[in-house]
This record gives structure tokens, C-alpha cells and sequence, in this order.
């Protein structure tokens, strides 16, 4: 049997990762317009943004239930069920309310290391109509500095179609 090295995962040029964002943003109009559940919403995006961005290794959804984040839809390798309480990125985004860019998880103090792979993360709080947050987007990277302000910019304006 034939040994394949692993593939490797490339980040995009800015100028390529906008045009990808925009058809990401094309695509989930259209299909979040035929979709009321937000945990549905929630699948979907998760899914469509893994499959579609190669620097993504681990694309899902957290959400608060009675004081702890929970996992909710995701696309990746297994995650943690359960974060410890007011720790790691996931909890930064919720506490701070905004979104939060690492660009180096292991140099993050309290990360939540889910698989030792990840490299650095990006989180993105999803918020209520009474502008609580309720669930964050967390994306995670193999690759170092793997997340810009594009991937901010894009992926706020994406949550709040959810």
C-alpha cells in the first residue's frame, strides 16, 4: 500500500477570500430563506463554511444552556461536549461580546484544547434580539494566523442571518 502525505491546507489571498465569502453569502441567503429553525440555520452554515473554506479544520456552533456552552452543529473532527466554564476562546467571545481572533491557541491563556491540532481560532458571538449572546460561531485552524479582519467582517454579517 502506498503512503499519500496529507494534504495541506492553504490560506487564501485576501483578494480570493472576499470572492469566497461572497458566494458563501450568495448561497446562505438562498438557502437559510427556506429555513426557520435556527439549529437548522445553524447546520447549514457550519456545514456550507467548512466545505467551502480549506484553512477550516473544525467549523461549529456553541450555544449557552442554563449557564454552559454546549456544542450544537458542527463540521470537524469530535469536539467538546461541554466547555469548562469561563475559560478558552469560546467563553472570550460570550464574556467580551465580540469576536475574538487568535491567531496562536496555544499562547492563549485557558485554551480549550479539543484536538491538539488547532492552531489558531477565530469565535463569533451570536446575539438576541435584546442583544444578549446566546451561541457562538467557533472556527478553528490548523494553520498559525489562519484569520483576518475579512473572516470577522464576513462571519459577523453571516451569524446574524441565524
Amino acid at each position: 500500500m502506498r503512503a499519500y502525505p496529507p494534504t495541506r491546507k492553504m490560506k487564501l489571498s485576501e483578494t480570493s477570500l472576499i470572492r469566497r465569502y461572497e458566494s458563501i453569502w450568495q448561497q446562505l441567503q438562498e438557502l437559510l430563506s427556506k429555513i426557520e429553525n435556527k439549529f437548522s440555520r445553524m447546520a447549514t452554515v457550519a456545514a456550507l463554511l467548512h466545505h467551502k473554506m480549506p484553512h477550516f479544520f473544525w467549523t461549529g456552533f456553541y450555544f449557552l444552556d442554563k449557564g454552559e456552552l454546549i456544542v450544537g452543529p458542527y463540521q470537524g473532527t469530535l469536539a467538546c461536549p461541554v466547555l469548562t466554564k469561563h475559560q478558552g476562546v469560546c467563553w472570550a467571545g460570550i464574556l467580551n461580546r465580540r469576536t475574538i481572533i487568535v491567531p496562536d491557541v496555544h499562547q492563549f491563556p485557558g485554551h480549550i484544547a479539543c484536538d491538539p491540532r488547532s492552531n489558531s481560532e477565530i469565535v463569533v458571538p451570536l446575539f438576541n434580539e435584546n442583544q444578549e449572546p446566546w451561541a457562538v460561531l467557533d472556527i478553528d485552524s490548523t494553520l498559525y494566523d489562519a484569520f483576518s479582519d475579512i473572516d470577522r467582517e464576513w462571519l459577523e454579517k453571516i451569524v446574524k442571518l441565524i
